[in-house]
């Protein structure tokens, strides 16, 4: 077993950060064998772990996601609500992104432009290089 420590401590918060699952990965070596038959990873969390690179969860830190989730408890934010936000990063209309998933911000006493500063501070978002290539691909898809 392995001795990551992970955001999700609480037996409560179930569901677990993309970032968490890319760490567990690569403490069991996923990153490390190129060939993939030599870690103990079975092949589909390796296609997990190429999915996982190729989102923000390859550009975040243990210390970003713990800070963010820290001061997000003082927003009165749901167990649930913090790893939703930090798994999507909204980026581009962040602010429409977030309503979904953070239920009755106004009746809750809930301060969106607290979290969205949060967000642009502590979480990077995915580099503009996997954006772009993203949108080649579409492109391209669409025209085929």
């Amino acid at each position: 077993m392995n001795n990551i420590v992970y955001l999700s401590r609480d037996p409560s918060l179930v569901a677990l950060t993309n970032f968490e699952v890319l760490d567990l990965l690569n403490s069991r070596n996923a990153s490390k064998d190129t060939t993939r038959v030599l870690a103990q990873v079975a092949r589909s969390e390796y296609k997990v772990y190429d999915y996982l690179m190729e989102t923000a969860a390859s550009t975040r830190t243990l210390k970003s996601v713990t800070t963010f989730s820290d001061q997000c408890k003082d927003f009165k934010l749901a167990k649930s609500e913090i790893p939703n936000i930090i798994n999507i990063r909204p980026s581009v209309d962040a602010k429409a992104l977030l309503k979904p998933i953070i239920e009755e911000p106004k009746k809750r006493g809930i301060h969106m432009e607290g979290i969205l500063e949060f967000l642009q501070d502590l979480l990077p978002p995915l580099p503009t290089t996997h954006i772009e290539n993203d949108q080649d691909e579409t492109k391209n898809g669409e025209e085929s």
